[in-house]
């Protein structure tokens, strides 16, 4: 098997390698990279790995934003120090999350989970593999079920399951409901991503979130990107960047 490890601290590189050698010495690392420039371009000119290794918190920035600018098809290991990532670790093909100073238990039940979602294939099931993911990440976090928002001199409770979409609007971020109400909302795009169940809503770019629900189909756009048409009106068309097709295909057909 090879693996790449994305980490800019040269000791916990050093530490990561050595614990997954002693635990499994057919895993050949093919690469260590220690920023989001150089991740990039490595992905971009060699053969997808099998499995990689990769820090939330980069010398240039955050990892996710590899994921942004190059389609990663391997599953991913994050490491971190920190445990609010856990769910928008879910959106990049994550099968685990351990938090640092990385031991060996915790970093052999991850290999082990890889082998058992590989099982005797070539390649990994993604949908069980995306699957159990959101099991684990749903038993860490309490998603919301209703938001208080304004209506007139009150403040009304906003089921969640009314929302088709939510998206911002000149720095202002609006709640569209399945009716067309729309109700004013205080918490920003990514907070309120961290709130919402995965399963039931997608970020479809920076812009927009939808619920699943509210999908009524899907149209082939220019660059190989797609446009999301919803059972509701939109002032503008929903577009997803070709990097993010094959995430939402998977999280469509959960």
């Amino acid at each position: 098997m090879k693996a790449v490890i994305i980490e800019d601290e040269k000791i916990a590189a050093d530490l990561l390698k050595s614990l997954i050698n002693q635990l499994d010495d057919s895993v050949e690392i093919v690469a260590v990279l220690q920023t989001v420039e150089d991740s990039v371009e490595w992905i971009n000119d060699n053969p997808q790995p099998d499995l990689m290794f990769v820090d939330i918190h980069l010398a240039d920035g955050s990892s996710f934003s590899i994921f942004d600018k190059v389609e990663v098809k391997c599953p991913i290991i994050f490491t971190t120090a920190y445990d609010e990532y856990a769910l928008k670790a879910f959106e990049v093909n994550s099968i685990d999350y351990l938090l640092k100073p990385i031991n060996k238990d915790d970093l052999s039940r991850a290999l082990n989970k890889y082998r058992n979602l590989k099982g005797d294939s070539n390649s990994l099931d993604y949908m069980k593999l995306v699957g159990k993911f959101m099991e684990e990440a749903e038993k860490m976090h309490h998603y919301k079920e209703y938001f208080l928002v304004p209506e007139r001199d009150k403040l009304i409770p906003l089921p969640t399951k009314e929302i088709a979409y939510i998206y911002i609007d000149l720095k202002i971020i609006k709640a569209v409901t399945y009716s067309g109400k729309v109700y004013y909302m205080s918490h920003n795009l990514d907070e309120m991503m961290k709130q919402l169940n995965p399963k039931k809503f997608f970020r479809a770019n920076r812009q927009f979130i939808i619920a699943h629900d509210a999908v009524k189909d899907v149209s082939i756009w220019f660059g190989n990107k797609i446009s999301i048409n919803l059972c509701v009106e939109t002032e503008e068309k929903i577009i997803v960047s070709k990097a993010r097709v094959t995430e939402f295909k998977n999280w469509y057909s959960f």
